[in-house]
């Protein structure tokens, strides 16, 4: 498949990094184009907490859905929080196609 390329943005806690790289590897070897997140907060990127920091990076994530086809959301264990949460509300009204990682 050469040529079109879908474009999946991931969401999730920050908690699960090693689930977003491995999630991101094979979407990518999939076909697809894959936007994740820039920094994980919640697995020692440190400058996430500075102030306004973490403001910019939820809105910015909701920029990186405005340009996917769909969402892929890291749902370890069923986990889902307040942001990934408003994350997947925004894609659903915007008519974004939702997949999560577990059932």
């Amino acid at each position: 498949m050469i040529g079109k390329y879908p474009v999946v943005t991931l969401c999730g806690s920050t908690r699960f990094k090693e689930q977003f790289l491995e999630a991101q590897k094979r979407l990518t070897l999939e076909g697809n184009i894959v936007i994740s997140v820039g920094l994980f907060g919640h697995s020692g990127d440190q400058e996430v907490w500075t102030e306004g920091t973490k403001e910019m990076l939820d809105d910015m994530h909701k920029r990186k859905i405005d340009m996917a086809d769909s969402i892929f959301v890291i749902n370890v264990g069923g986990y889902i929080g307040e942001s990934t949460r408003s994350e997947i509300e925004y894609a659903q009204q915007n008519g974004k196609r939702i997949q999560y990682l577990e059932p």
